[in-house]
């Protein structure tokens, strides 16, 4: 086979490979565009916290510029952390995050599905999602989350539910940490997502009970390599984004190791050959070589 019959083999998607600003925690927002340029990745997800610079328009366009690292994507602030932040009410916060990324040219906000006791949210989430969606061309791309499990028995934590498979939005993000924590199969969901898959939240884990781990991809049991390479055949042109969690590096050099290997995992798998091949209904599968 010549280089050019490899070439053709090989099929690379355009989505960009980007790096959440959560990843590098705890450092601030300011090095994870930093290291991101330095690293190669194609952009930048900005995770609004307490971090002051993730909240301010200004300091993300200027960081944004000076680093020559587009901001791609604005995760809602959507923990139970970040519940004060930008005001008490949940709408108030997809606005303003909605707000931003259109002037910052992001495309995707990324949203958590309603905590229970938030019930007057969680009643109109749908159609108020689906409201919001029809005034931007800003993609509102709602994650997969996890029971909180107490003596074997799954608590209610969101509403209607931790997975938003069987709801009608339009978008959706899969986190493939989530769905360690969940027991979930993680290419089952990606099927059943389907066309509506247009984020990925790229991390890996072991599937502990009520512990969200973003390892490394490559690091626990998902099926994080063969995911990127069901895409990569699909064409998938959303986001690939890593969200891992560097708290345990010992120096920022060992955070900047993770950091490179996690691009490097995801820029390898984000490829597909020809042994790949697409049935009819659109499930994928290995060809059978003799």
């Amino acid at each position: 086979m010549s280089r050019n019959d490899v070439a053709k083999s090989i099929r690379v998607p355009d989505a960009p490979i980007t790096l959440s600003t959560a990843s590098v925690y705890p450092e601030k927002v300011p090095s994870a565009f930093e290291m991101a340029s330095w690293l190669g990745y194609d952009g930048v997800e900005v995770m609004v916290t307490l971090d002051a610079a993730s909240q301010d328009l200004n300091v993300l366009r200027r960081l944004s510029e000076y680093h020559q690292m587009p901001i791609k994507s604005i995760h809602a602030p959507c923990l139970i952390f970040t519940q004060m932040v930008w005001g008490r009410d949940p709408w108030g916060k997809l606005m303003r995050s909605k707000e931003i990324a259109e002037r910052l040219g992001a495309e995707v906000v990324v949203v958590h599905p309603p905590f229970r006791w938030q019930r007057d949210y969680a009643r109109d989430f749908e159609t108020g999602l689906a409201r919001m969606q029809e005034e931007t061309d800003v993609i509102f791309a709602v994650e997969n989350m996890f029971p909180a499990k107490a003596r074997g028995t799954e608590l209610g934590m969101y509403s209607p539910h931790w997975d938003p498979t069987g709801y009608d939005y339009p978008h959706l993000t899969l986190d493939t940490s989530h769905t360690a924590v969940s027991g979930s199969d993680a290419l089952a969901m990606a099927d059943r997502y389907g066309e509506r898959l247009r984020h990925l939240h790229l991390a890996d884990g072991v599937g502990i009970p009520n512990k969200d781990e973003h390892l490394v991809p490559g690091r626990g049991s998902q099926p994080c390599g063969e995911i990127l390479e069901r895409l990569a055949l699909q064409g998938f042109q959303g986001h690939v984004v890593l969200e891992v969690n560097t708290r345990k590096a010992t120096s920022r050099a060992e955070r900047i190791e993770d950091l490179a290997e996690a691009l490097a995992f995801a820029r390898l798998h984000l490829a597909a050959s020809d042994t790949w091949e697409v049935s009819a209904s659109g499930e994928v599968s290995r060809q059978r070589t003799s």
